[in-house]
């Protein structure tokens, strides 16, 4: 490992890595590297943000001991099979979300993340926004008193048009992995383990899920709703309610976005935050503090609540299909 700050290597060079890649140096983080499976395409990508190196493979870019930390953007459907090559390299991981396609894929990646002893922790960027930040610190000082709901929808209308990743089976495409996931790893965050799910949707004929609802039962007894759609818009909304009072996260509310905090007593708080860049930022801050530190995962999107999170995914998308 570099003996300064930790260098980061991006491995695929697309949308989701060209945000990362601005955020990573609105935050003043190192990138020694990116990797595709085009020579050209990694080119591009470099010259584009100022990366020193560029390569033709992701083999090239994960064997590369100038990177201490591989971010995989890949899409979903690759991420167990990528994550495992830079596991077997040595590297530590950012995989971006949803974190595989399955639970048991993601179990495998945790399974071989722990066996070689490197860190990895999948990229839900919002845990680790000012504004979830500022949630939590509400909810741990008791003003919402004990949490019992949270409901949250993510719709958008998306690209379905034919060759469209989000439409494609191969490449994990469909609404639940793409923008769901958002909001059942919210739930899941605030009101822990599900212990039952009841999910509909529509699903096309090659058993992508274009829209889809579930209302989830949580171990401590809350209950949350969640909505997703790729082909309507939607509130982008979502609401934590408590026995004492409740937040209600503006729209988009897994961005770097505002909320109000209501309180039975009928006091109220606006929360405005100041944003710089998209906020993707701060996850890559966790990564490095933890690297630094010597801890394999982060305590504020633990491996095994990645793994429970997408086996409710899998329940979901089973229901969805009937």
């Amino acid at each position: 490992m570099t003996t300064s700050s930790p260098a980061w290597g991006i491995l695929a060079p697309g949308g989701i890595a060209g945000a990362f890649a601005r955020d990573l140096a609105v935050g003043g983080h190192r990138i020694a590297a990116v990797g595709s499976r085009d020579q050209g395409r990694a080119d591009a990508f470099a010259a584009t943000h100022d990366i020193p190196k560029a390569h033709g493979s992701y083999e090239a870019l994960v064997a590369d001991p100038d990177v201490d930390i591989v971010y995989i953007a890949s899409p979903h459907s690759h991420h167990r099979e990528h994550a495992l090559l830079a596991i077997e390299a040595g590297k530590h991981l950012l995989v971006e979300k949803a974190f595989t396609t399955t639970g048991d894929d993601a179990q495998a990646v945790v399974d071989a993340a722990r066996a070689k002893g490197v860190f990895v922790m999948e990229a839900m960027w919002t845990r680790f926004l000012p504004t979830m930040v500022a949630v939590r610190e509400r909810i741990a000082a008791g003003e919402l008193g004990e949490l019992v709901s949270v409901t949250a929808d993510h719709s958008q209308m998306l690209d379905l048009s034919p060759g469209s990743r989000m439409i494609e089976p191969s490449l994990g495409g469909g609404a639940l992995l793409d923008l769901g996931v958002y909001c059942v790893s919210l739930a899941h965050a605030l009101l822990g383990p599900v212990t039952r799910v009841q999910a509909a949707g529509v699903v096309d004929a090659a058993g992508v899920d274009h829209r889809g609802a579930a209302m989830l039962t949580h171990e401590r007894g809350g209950m949350s709703t969640v909505t997703f759609s790729m082909e309507t818009l939607g509130s982008n909304r979502a609401t934590i309610a408590g026995t004492q009072g409740a937040i209600e996260l503006d729209p988009a509310f897994y961005t770097w976005t505002g909320f109000t905090r209501r309180h039975a007593s009928l006091e109220k708080e606006a929360f405005v935050p100041e944003m710089q860049g998209r906020g993707m930022q701060f996850q890559a801050a966790e990564v490095e503090r933890c690297v630094a530190a010597g801890e394999l995962e982060s305590a504020v999107m633990p491996l095994d609540e990645t793994v429970a999170i997408m086996r409710v995914m899998d329940e979901i998308t089973a229901q969805m299909r009937g």
